[in-house]
C-alpha cells in the first residue's frame, strides 16, 4: 500500500487527476488506480519504470517517507 499511496502524493503534489497521469505514464486509468489502491502487485523492474516515468528515485516510492 506504501507504493500506492506514494504514487497517489506525487500525482496530487503535480495537481493532476488519475486520467492525466495515466494518459503521461501511458497506461489506463484503471490500471493506475488499481496501483493506487494497492491492488497491483509489481515487480522491481516495473517499480524502477515507474519511477523513472515520474522522475523520482525507486525508493522514493518503496519509502513511508
Amino acid at each position: 500500500m506504501v507504493l500506492g499511496s506514494r504514487v497517489r502524493d506525487i500525482r496530487h503534489s503535480r495537481d493532476m487527476t488519475q486520467e492525466q497521469l495515466a494518459e503521461f505514464l501511458e497506461v489506463s486509468p484503471r490500471y493506475l488506480a488499481g496501483i493506487e489502491r494497492g491492488e497491483r502487485n509489481l515487480t522491481l523492474d516495473s517499480v524502477d519504470v515507474l519511477a523513472d516515468q515520474l522522475g523520482v528515485d525507486s525508493l522514493t516510492l518503496l519509502s513511508r517517507r
